[in-house]
């Protein structure tokens, strides 16, 4: 994806913020307790925090959470559902936070849109010594059968390549470092994953489906076509045709030491 392009997808969401608020699923505690295990102490950054999905579980696991995002819908729907959270208009690029200032800096589905070449310096600027940097995605348990031919069916705009564990774990393994130049401001990365999952009925799981990037700029006529393949399949299948059942999910998680 060239850098116009993953500008189109990363500004898509505002558009859906209420649905994304609504369907999005929230973070496994496990992870978001493994991220923070290194780090010298619980004040933490939630970068680029959408509508505080990632901010309402660091804040039950006890840290001191400031919240940065850049799409004024979002940031807003965050307000909205987190009045006690302090959420900033800012970006990864752009971190309206003072030097040393947090001990962690977390990015729950978002560490992908960032520009490492510029975000990675100030990420490592708002970073305490001993700081941590860790991105956070939910992806699908296609160990499980029938996630993984929702994943045939669903196609990529709606499961992509980091959207499945294996995928995950090709596409973030050096996802910290810049894509070009060599200041490289953090240590080697360790990844790793945690059992999640999400209530979901056939509907509801459309309607998150429905909030990924790729379906949010696909014109409106390919969308409802790939949104009819999604009940289709999930109509025919006996796990997911009736009622509320679990979404099989991996939170999984990337993190590196600030140098």
């Amino acid at each position: 994806m060239d850098h116009n392009e993953r500008l189109r997808h990363a500004s898509s969401f505002g558009s859906a913020a209420v649905a994304y608020a609504e369907h999005r699923p929230d973070y496994a505690q496990a992870a978001v307790r493994w991220a923070l295990e290194p780090a010298p102490g619980l004040r933490v950054l939630d970068l680029g925090a959408g509508t505080g999905k990632l901010t309402a579980t660091l804040l039950a696991a006890g840290a001191e959470v400031v919240a940065v995002e850049p799409d004024p819908a979002m940031l807003a729907e965050l307000q909205r559902g987190l009045p006690g959270v302090r959420a900033l208009p800012g970006s990864a690029e752009t971190v309206p936070l003072p030097d040393g200032s947090v001990d962690a800096v977390l990015a729950g589905n978002a560490m992908h849109w960032f520009d490492m070449a510029v975000a990675g310096p100030e990420i490592a600027r708002v970073l305490a010594p001993g700081g941590i940097f860790a991105g956070l995605w939910n992806v699908l348990d296609d160990d499980v059968e029938w996630v993984a031919g929702l994943a045939r069916i669903a196609g990529p705009a709606a499961i992509g390549p980091r959207d499945t564990p294996a995928e995950w774990r090709a596409a973030t393994a050096d996802m910290h470092l810049p894509k070009v130049g060599t200041d490289v401001r953090f240590g080697s990365p360790e990844q790793a994953e945690f059992a999640h999952g999400q209530p979901r009925t056939a509907d509801s799981l459309t309607a998150t489906l429905a909030t990924r990037a790729g379906m949010l700029v696909m014109p409106d006529a390919e969308r409802e076509a790939a949104l009819d393949r999604i009940r289709t399949y999930l109509a025919s299948r006996p796990e997911t045709a009736d009622g509320e059942f679990t979404l099989p999910m991996r939170t999984a998680v990337l993190r590196v030491h600030r140098l």
